[in-house]
């Protein structure tokens, strides 16, 4: 038919589209299973074995190999055939080098390769063994481009290169990511599988488990080392696509008084000088404030050497966990492990790829064997001949001079000696030298030589058993030549950095003000005063705002707000807002938006879990205690979770962490203390009420103001009074008779218009610090033990100048730094 046709320009866009893409696929992006080279690959190997490039010659001309491989195999410009050529001469790419590059191939830090007329090239060793055989008629052989000559469809590839080089490529609507891996693990896999039943590979590879495989393929294996976690190794080997956790290998090392983190390997297909800049980046950025310093080291005999000095007192770890976090120190390989298997794309797993690479193999063997065979059965027929004519050389001499022409000797031989033609040709060309006696016991003995070398071939292709034995002994040879040890570590990485893992480990002062605002600072701002002194600044406040607590904690504690009616919050510490001595800080109700209008917070306290042994224990303003499991409070959401149930008009005033023998101590405004063991409170649910702690007296105005505790009932420890115009003292915790809870309690201050009411009891061994905080928010830190110990009955000493109008709100111990 001619002429123009009409046709539906949808249908034609797409099969164009699905032709396309489909040669993209399979003839351009994707590697083949059975060899694990691309198109490209293949055709450079090829030329590079036509042009004599072996590893022992010396090397040639990149340009010559780009030239010869476009000229005849691939014609789709230079540019891309010597990228491909040069990739499989980088030792950070490929695990296992193809090419043996001479000049400038570029660099791990992203450099080009120099233009392919300064560069040369030739194949290495194991290059030979992707190439070996192939003139035994192993392979397909099929017409190139211009049909001018041919090339092999697949190379015979002694060793499965898709796995242990890896391959990456992106087709249309698909792309392919197989991480290299350990050629000895990976052979050591397929000798596990050959020696299964079954005479088909897959037969073979149904025996086998993957964790049994697994126990030699232990998993990816980097060219530039590095550290994978075992998470995700075994998915991709099950299904052919999961993400892997790499991580680059750093030590830390000490100089001259300051620590170092020193970088020796990056993960896979990192480029060093991009890392670098990252780092660099992150430090400018202030999300790794702690780097002094740093410098790329790198050298021949050290690939990779980046120095990343720190700052003094610099935690290392929490550096190393922010450079994992924040730079490409920390990647995610994500395997996708999809080739082309009779000309489709597929994802396989591990097991399959190296079946899909066995029948290969033992196609390749068949095959090869087959050709040997019908060498040796031709050259065992040549050489029946030449033995016969030895045998009757006379006659034969005297046919071959009475013959006219060449023709009428070779139709005498033939028909005198029944030979054939093959057979009387090669008579006619033996040498005078082959009339002697010892040419023809050679003649005989590599005749003999042929026959058992035809037995073998022959059971070979009659047995499958021998087949697969000659598959493992070639496989066995290979892995000794060149099998070496793993680079990358495989083990346990953290499915992510915890936020955790990138905070310091410091303690911090959390203030908090009667208005709600809110702040941590670290705790070596505030400067440590002697007694009497007039304090330091602690916020800057409104005038009608003043500081109602302070405490210490770790910025990884957990910050449990308790609020007067009955309900608990939870927070991280480092979520708190950091902020100076002097800052004001963030209101309460930015970080827990649940807090009721009318709710205001009525004590806080830190814990490192909720999986710790103990109770909590409350208190409240009219001397109910309560106590409840810790492991009660595990479920707290950012609505909130009821803590304790109040009476009418009662509020919440302190929480501890008690264990079975700890002694509980409740202190009064009006200076009366009650001690009772900690076992004569009940452990109750969470949402319960509690008993009686301490009977106050009716009408006098008095309310709970205090709890202590004192851990194991010791009574050498001591008791700090803190009064409201500054005033305190310590005294023996023995002076305090426990007298059960319930009671009306005993002296702890003597409470004048000089002393005020009393602010706090708190328990104290006598090598703390005391950290008081006033209305007007001046804070002081001094020593305890420049406070006095006096009786139960004492005013005490002077701890802090009160100025007019002023009083004191909170006292609070803490350790020392030194002890810290």
């Amino acid at each position: 038919m001619t002429g123009i046709q009409p046709v539906d320009i949808t249908t034609e866009v797409k099969t164009n589209f699905i032709n396309y893409a489909m040669n993209v696929i399979v003839d351009r992006a994707l590697p083949d299973v059975r060899d694990g080279l691309k198109p490209v690959q293949r055709r450079i190997m090829y030329a590079m074995l036509q042009e004599g490039l072996l590893s022992n010659h010396k090397h040639a001309k990149s340009a010559a190999v780009v030239g010869e491989v476009m000229k005849k195999y691939h014609p789709h410009g230079d540019t891309s055939i010597y990228d491909a050529m040069v990739r499989l001469g980088q030792w950070w790419n490929m695990r296992y080098t193809l090419v043996d590059p001479q000049g400038n191939f570029g660099s791990m830090d992203g450099d080009m390769a120099a233009a392919m007329r300064y560069t040369e090239a030739r194949m290495t060793k194991l290059a030979e063994e992707v190439l070996a055989d192939l003139e035994k008629e192993t392979v397909t052989l099929k017409p190139n481009y211009d049909e001018t000559t041919e090339e092999p469809s697949v190379l015979p590839a002694a060793f499965p290169n898709l796995l242990v080089n890896g391959a990456s490529g992106i087709a249309v609507g698909m792309a392919t990511n197989i991480p290299p891996h350990n050629l000895t693990e990976i052979i050591n896999g397929l000798l596990a599988i050959t020696e299964k039943p079954g005479d088909t590979a897959p037969e073979k590879a149904a025996q086998m488990s993957l964790d049994e495989m697994m126990t030699h393929v232990t998993g990816p294996d980097f060219p530039t080392g590095g550290r994978i976690s075992q998470s995700g190794i075994r998915e991709a080997y099950l299904t052919g696509h999961a993400g892997l956790k790499v991580r680059g290998k750093a030590r830390i090392e000490e100089k001259n008084g300051r620590n170092q983190i020193i970088i020796s390997e990056i993960p896979y297909q990192v480029n060093k000088t991009n890392l670098i800049q990252t780092i660099s980046a992150m430090y400018k950025a202030g999300k790794i404030p702690d780097i002094s310093a740093l410098r790329d080291e790198s050298d021949r005999k050290d690939p990779v050497r980046i120095v990343v000095e720190l700052k003094r007192g610099a935690i290392p770890t929490l550096v190393l966990n922010q450079l994992y976090k924040y730079t490409q120190l920390q990647t995610t390989f994500t395997v996708m492990n999809l080739s082309i298997v009779d000309g489709q794309p597929r994802v396989l797993p591990l097991i399959d790829t190296m079946m899909y690479f066995l029948d290969h193999r033992a196609s390749v063997v068949t095959r090869r064997t087959e050709y040997e065979l019908k060498q040796a059965r031709a050259r065992a027929h040549v050489l029946e001949g030449l033995l016969k004519a030895l045998d009757h050389i006379d006659e034969v001499i005297a046919l071959i001079r009475r013959s006219n022409s060449a023709a009428e000797a070779r139709d005498g031989l033939m028909l005198r000696f029944d030979l054939s033609e093959i057979q009387a040709q090669a008579i006619l060309d033996m040498r005078l030298q082959r009339l002697t006696g010892l040419e023809r016991e050679r003649l005989q003995g590599e005749y003999n030589e042929l026959m058992t070398l035809i037995t073998r071939l022959e059971s070979i292709l009659g047995d499958k058993k021998l087949l697969w034995r000659e598959i493992r002994k070639e496989l066995r040879d290979l892995r000794d030549k060149y099998g070496d040890e793993r680079r990358s570590v495989i083990t346990l990485l953290e499915e992510d950095i915890n936020k955790e893992d990138l905070i310091a480990v410091e303690d911090m002062v959390i203030t908090m003000t009667r208005a709600g605002y809110l702040k941590r600072t670290n705790l070596g701002n505030y400067r440590e005063q002697k007694r009497g002194g007039r304090g330091s600044s602690g916020g800057k406040l409104r005038e009608e705002d003043i500081n109602t607590r302070v405490f210490v904690g770790s910025t990884h504690d957990y910050l449990l707000f308790f609020t007067d009616q009955g309900r608990v919050f939870h927070e991280k510490i480092y979520d708190l807002p950091e902020a100076g001595r002097d800052a004001k800080g963030s209101h309460i109700r930015n970080l827990l938006p649940s807090l009721r209008e009318e709710e205001n917070i009525a004590s806080v306290l830190s814990v490192k879990g909720f999986d710790e042994t103990g109770c909590f224990v409350f208190a409240t303003k009219n001397g109910i205690i309560k106590k409840t499991l810790i492991t009660d409070y595990g479920n707290i959401t950012s609505a909130g979770l009821i803590a304790i149930n109040l009476q009418q008009g009662d509020e919440l005033i302190g929480v501890g962490i008690v264990q079975d023998g700890d002694h509980v101590v409740l202190a009064t405004r009006n200076g009366k203390a009650m001690r009772f063991d900690s076992t004569e409170v009940r452990d109750t649910g969470r949402a319960t009420q509690g008993v009686i702690g301490i009977r106050l007296r009716e009408n006098e105005n008095d309310a709970v103001v205090s709890m202590t505790l004192v851990p194991g009932g010791d009574e050498a420890s001591e008791l700090l009074a803190v009064s409201e115009y500054g005033l305190g003292k310590r005294t023996p915790v023995g002076d305090y008779p426990s007298k059960g809870r319930g009671g009306m309690g005993v002296i702890t201050l003597d409470v004048t218009e000089k002393t005020g009411s009393l602010v706090t009891l708190t328990r104290v061994g006598g090598t703390e610090e005391l950290m008081v905080l006033t209305q007007k928010g001046t804070v002081i830190r001094t020593r305890v033990d420049d406070i006095r110990v006096t009786g139960r009955n004492a005013q005490g000493v002077k701890i802090i100048n009160i100025q007019d109008k002023d009083s004191v709100i909170s006292a609070f111990s803490i350790a020392r730094e030194d002890e810290l």
